[in-house]
C-alpha cells in the first residue's frame, strides 16, 4: 500500500474567504462540494488544502485526509491493530471510498481512495 497524497482538513463556515486567503498563495478550487472545497497549487497538484463546513455523511470532522492506492487494505489493517475506527468503510456518492480513524494523538484521519 502506498499513500498518494495528504491534505489538511480546516473546519470553517468561511468557504469563499478560505479560497481568496489561499489564492492569495497560489492555490486554486480543484473541487467544490459545498460543503468541502479542495485547493491546490497548478504546479504541484498533490499540495493541497481543504476547507470544509462539516462533513456531510460522517459523524465527526476529520483532521486530515490521507488518499492510498488499497483503501480496503488500510481498512483491515486499523482493524488488524484495533484502532479506534470513527466512521466504518464506505462509498460515497462523490466517487471515493474511505474510512475515518482517531490517530494516537486523538487526530480523525479520513483514509481514502477514489473509485
Amino acid at each position: 500500500m502506498s499513500v498518494r497524497r495528504i491534505v489538511p482538513n480546516i473546519q470553517s463556515g468561511a468557504l469563499e474567504e478560505s479560497a481568496e486567503f489561499y489564492g492569495l498563495l497560489g492555490l486554486e478550487e480543484v473541487m467544490n462540494h459545498g460543503w468541502i472545497m479542495t485547493l491546490a497549487s497548478p504546479s504541484a497538484p498533490a499540495a493541497q488544502v481543504s476547507v470544509m463546513t462539516a462533513d456531510r455523511t460522517a459523524p465527526v470532522t476529520p483532521d486530515m485526509s490521507i488518499e492510498v492506492d488499497d483503501v480496503d487494505a488500510a481498512y483491515a489493517a486499523m482493524l488488524d491493530s484495533g484502532a479506534e475506527i470513527m466512521h466504518p468503510l464506505q462509498d460515497e456518492e462523490w466517487g471515493v471510498r474511505r474510512f475515518f480513524v482517531r490517530d494516537p494523538n486523538g487526530r480523525v484521519v479520513n483514509v481514502l481512495g477514489h473509485r
